[in-house]
């Protein structure tokens, strides 16, 4: 594919061939990162780190190693993490993508929607079968006999969590250092190699192997579009890049697609 890059205005030259592939590709995959998240006022990670947490670095706190030398601490920052998120509400980027999925599977065509976020204000906002590629807050997983918990209520009482059986309790979410969960990796990767037009919205591009499922969509021969506030690695290789946030961007595209 040619590496040219088409920039346009949603209001003044919106692309014709991008707006007839969002009413007819299929498959569609979407795969979305922190900046989706971020406009309902989700910081991320290393943003997070102030007040009790700012003498920490993010990597001090989110590796298997981290949770066995001290899961109290380790776990009272998830779970402080898991309550803020839990007064967060879906933005009409992820209200947008939900509608997108809807329509697109009532006209019998297929669509992935794949995530590297942990808050599943997709799953919020009516998205269904949602790729989770770095899991999620909401589940915790005794590490001695691998019962996973939905946790949703209160702060906890005491750090760490402990299961019914005795063992600790760690977050669902993938750490540095291990592998991302292998049926969500596979599904991924069969829907981006698939897709007929692959869409990046809110990701850095520099996070692999999520990255990478732009690389496997596009060497498949899908088109690909990015919507994003700033270039990221994968720019250049973009059939259409829209700059600015997808609360913003999304809404107004599926409205000139007529999916509204």
């Amino acid at each position: 594919m040619s590496n040219e890059l088409n920039r346009f205005s949603l209001e003044d030259d919106c692309h014709p061939h991008l707006l007839q592939l969002l009413r007819i590709a299929s498959p569609i995959a979407v795969l979305t990162g922190a900046g989706v998240s971020a406009e309902s006022g989700i910081l991320t990670f290393r943003d997070a780190m102030t007040g009790l947490w700012a003498n920490f670095d993010p990597a001090d706190l989110a590796t298997p190693e981290a949770f066995a030398k001290d899961p109290a601490t380790v776990s009272r920052w998830y779970d402080e993490r898991r309550c803020k998120i839990a007064k967060c509400q879906p933005n009409a980027g992820h209200f947008a993508l939900a509608k997108l999925q809807a329509v697109t599977i009532a006209d019998r065509r297929s669509f992935a929607l794949i995530t590297q976020n942990v808050d599943r204000l997709h799953q919020a906002a009516g998205s269904k079968d949602v790729v989770e590629l770095h899991g999620t807050l909401w589940l915790w997983r005794c590490l001695d006999c691998g019962i996973e918990y939905e946790e949703r209520g209160a702060a906890f009482s005491s750090y760490p969590l402990r299961c019914a059986c005795g063992g600790s309790k760690r977050p669902g979410v993938v750490w540095f250092g291990e592998d991302l969960p292998k049926h969500a990796l596979l599904t991924a990767r069969r829907a981006a190699g698939s897709s007929a037009l692959f869409v990046s919205i809110g990701t850095s591009g520099a996070v692999h192997p999520a990255a990478g499922l732009i690389d496997v969509a596009i060497q498949s021969g899908a088109r690909f579009l990015e919507i994003n506030p700033q270039e990221t690695p994968y720019t250049s290789k973009a059939h259409w890049s829209l700059r600015g946030k997808s609360g913003e961007i999304l809404p107004q595209l599926l409205e000139l697609a007529g999916a509204e």
